[in-house]
């Protein structure tokens, strides 16, 4: 009997693509991305099913002072967004804004903020449980002093919950857009050798 092919998800990073894979991924049966367009924008096409959104801190605080972010064809196609840090998580790892940031109206906790945002524009909108965000931490080898001051990717969350909702004998797993670098507390080289595990193993498969 001939094997049934398996459906196609892409998970796309914010990181630069080497080539125009916007038609691969608007093709997928699924795509999942992260935050607001950066580098793979015109580059990885606009379909979005699910937004993994880290809904915490100043890049939270500028999502919802941008008129146009709801503008964009990729956040606008999201129907489910899920915000990776559940209150808790922020209460007790993340660090607090100091008073001069509070007088300019910064805070750590933009959870309610964002939930009614996004509800707004007609999102599903979930919040991840504080475990999801500890068991992660603790698959890269993070003790909890490290998790105070070093704080996994959105991205990273967002493949590792795919990973347990899309069945493998069911689905390829495609990432683009993942380069592993950019803020200094992502713990980018524990996040590459994850990838690189899961990629070897087959479970997933890395564009470049």
């Amino acid at each position: 009997m001939k094997e049934k092919e398996k459906k196609r998800l892409f998970v796309v990073g914010n990181g630069p693509i080497s080539r125009d894979m916007s038609g691969e991924v608007d093709a997928a049966d699924f795509v999942v991305r992260f935050n607001e367009p950066k580098q793979s924008i015109g580059m990885s096409g606009t379909k979005t099913d699910w937004l993994f959104i880290a809904n915490a801190g100043k890049p939270m605080q500028r999502r919802l002072e941008d008129p146009n972010y709801f503008t964009s064809p990729i956040v606008a196609a999201a129907r489910r967004v899920f915000l990776v840090y559940h209150p808790d998580i922020i209460k007790t790892y993340h660090p607090k804004p100091h008073i001069l940031s509070r007088l300019k109206g910064r805070r750590g906790n933009w959870t309610n903020s964002a939930i009614l945002m996004y509800g707004r524009a007609g999102k599903e909108v979930t919040v991840m449980p504080p475990g999801f965000y500890e068991e992660g931490c603790k698959a890269l080898g993070l003790s909890a002093a490290q998790m105070k001051y070093i704080f996994p990717s959105t991205g990273y969350f967002g493949i590792r919950y795919v990973l347990d909702e899309f069945q493998a004998d069911a689905w390829s797993i495609n990432l683009c857009g993942f380069s592993w670098e950019g803020w200094k507390r992502h713990a980018w080289g524990d996040e590459r050798r994850w990838a690189e595990r899961l990629a070897e193993e087959g479970r997933i498969n890395v564009w470049l």
